[in-house]
């Protein structure tokens, strides 16, 4: 039997925030409740989660704050805002930092249930979205992705940045297989533009300064496609 999707609900009115957690866990998910975006990142930091709901409104940190600082740790995990505004530009906001729903109160729980179940469905038939892997080899390197540690041989572990290990990470899940840009982009910048490809070829660059002391292993540019990460054996 598949696990309950555990998930971090952060709700700064109580009476909603017990309701709401309540009624998520009648449908079968392990709910883990926070009062403001601040004790929400120390939960979300502390745990494995499957998937964030967001209040916008909270004091000591915004819902749209704590979003960011989500995204900068897992740029993978669904994010659902809620919010009392219906305002267009909050949204255009919420969806730019990386939402995958926007719920505007009041609404029907059982709405909120339906997306929750289609968002997590949209994952499970995504392979790579779906892939639990975090432990990788290649070459001489071992790479574990959960503590952004990459080992050469005996050598220290290097600790990489968020945004570099959900890169190497992406490379090691299309090992011999092409990353496209648009992909990586869209995953892990939440955006494909000038700007934001640019940005990742810079992080291109550390990854392979990191990756140099194994010659054989390498990350090949595809022309206008991406990159495909393989280890010459020749």
């Amino acid at each position: 039997m598949e696990h309950e999707k555990k998930i971090l609900l952060v709700e700064d009115d109580p009476n909603f925030g017990i309701i709401l957690r309540d009624y998520l866990s009648m449908n079968h998910y392990d709910v883990t409740l926070a009062k403001n975006g601040l004790e929400g990142f120390e939960k979300f930091k502390k745990n494995d989660f499957d998937l964030c709901i967001l209040d916008v409104m909270m004091p000591y940190k915004d819902g749209f704050t704590l979003a960011k600082e989500i995204r900068s740790n897992n740029s993978e995990i669904p994010i659902v805002f809620l919010t009392a505004k219906s305002m267009k530009e909050d949204m255009i906001k919420g969806y730019k930092i990386g939402a995958d729903d926007y719920l505007t109160k009041p609404f029907d729980s059982e709405i909120l249930l339906h997306k929750i179940k289609a968002l997590f469905n949209r994952q499970k038939h995504n392979p790579i979205l779906s892939n639990s892997e975090f432990e990788f080899v290649i070459g001489d390197f071992s790479f574990n992705s959960k503590l952004r540690y990459l080992q050469y041989k005996e050598d220290p572990h290097v600790k990489l940045s968020p945004k570099e290990n959900e890169l190497l990470r992406l490379l090691f899940l299309h090992q011999d297989d092409l990353m496209s840009r648009e992909l990586a982009l869209t995953k892990i910048w939440r955006d494909d533009n000038y700007f934001t490809s640019r940005s990742m070829d810079v992080y291109i660059a550390k990854i392979r300064k990191y990756l140099k002391k194994d010659p054989r292993v390498q990350i090949i540019n595809v022309h206008g496609e991406g990159f495909r990460l393989s280890l010459d054996e020749s």
